[in-house]
């Protein structure tokens, strides 16, 4: 498998470090086409999804805060409507920290029920950013020619996941319920668990078909074949870590254990990760012990 470009883990070093805050003004917005209407947004952070049309841009996560201003001018190249509908496919902050400034420009924000609580928690003096519109299992809505599904996956990255799937453009964010390219970000502090996120990508690539594009919730954009790369790399280690956890093995054996996760990348292609073979090896030995 493809190592990582040096685009990705910088995406990566903002993403989960008090450093990114130091640099987003070199941070540069790029913007890929996927469809006539749906474009691709990566910055600093998970990727955006962008549904473009007259009934105003539907936008999927938003990145940093600092990164708003940056947003809105890129959006402002590929459609002069505004930012009228913006879901968060979790709560975490490389994909929500923008949310006060876009709700503030009249979005009307949505997610899962567990996300809204997490930044409510959050939050301190203001109401500012919070979702407005929450749902428990499926919501739908009717926007720019297309019958948007959003979905929630249990205790998969964490216990507020969302997948979003256009089905008339044929596009699919994962959230970041797939990594592509990389191992991925289980946070089992905030109710994520191994088997959860296998069962996200299976309901994912049972709701789409081999041409869908896919929008992962960091990497490049992805092919069905990659995604269901991905969820084969999740069993086979859920497998490969299981068996040593039958035969007694300690959390350090398993973690130090290349093997295990080797057949997809090394320990020297992984130290390149935000999540690297140790850290990906303990998270499943974790997971499955409870």
């Amino acid at each position: 498998m493809r190592k990582l470009t040096l685009s990705i883990v910088f995406a990566f070093a903002c993403s989960f470090s008090s450093f990114a805050f130091q640099n987003m003004e070199q941070v540069e917005i790029k913007t890929q086409q996927i469809t006539k209407e749906v474009y691709l947004l990566q910055g600093a952070g998970g990727n955006i999804g962008i549904l473009t049309g007259p009934d105003g841009v539907f936008m999927i996560d938003d990145q940093f805060a600092a990164l708003s201003d940056k947003l809105i001018a890129a959006i402002a190249t590929i459609s002069e409507q505004p930012v009228r509908f913006l879901v968060n496919t979790h709560h975490h902050g490389d994909h929500t920290g923008g949310n006060e400034n876009f709700d503030d420009q009249g979005a009307l924000i949505l997610a899962h029920e567990n996300v809204r609580e997490r930044l409510k928690e959050k939050a301190t003096d203001s109401t500012a950013g919070i979702p407005v519109i929450t749902f428990n299992d499926q919501l739908s809505l009717h926007i720019n020619a297309n019958d948007v599904m959003v979905l929630h996956v249990h205790k998969a990255h964490t216990d507020g996941d969302a997948l979003v799937y256009l089905p008339q453009s044929n596009v699919l964010h994962t959230g970041d319920t797939f990594f592509n390219g990389m191992f991925p970000y289980i946070d089992l502090s905030s109710g994520g668990s191994v088997d959860g996120d296998i069962e996200a990508a299976e309901k994912g690539l049972s709701i789409i078909n081999e041409k869908t594009k896919i929008i992962p919730g960091h990497g490049d954009l992805a092919s069905y074949e990659d995604y269901s790369n991905y969820l084969s790399m999740l069993k086979s280690i859920r497998e490969n870590v299981q068996k040593k956890i039958n035969e007694g093995a300690t959390e350090e054996e398993i973690a130090l254990d290349e093997s295990l996760t080797s057949e997809f990348y090394t320990d020297q292609e992984a130290s390149e990760f935000f999540i690297n073979g140790e850290k990906i090896r303990r998270t499943f030995y974790n997971s499955l012990k409870k």
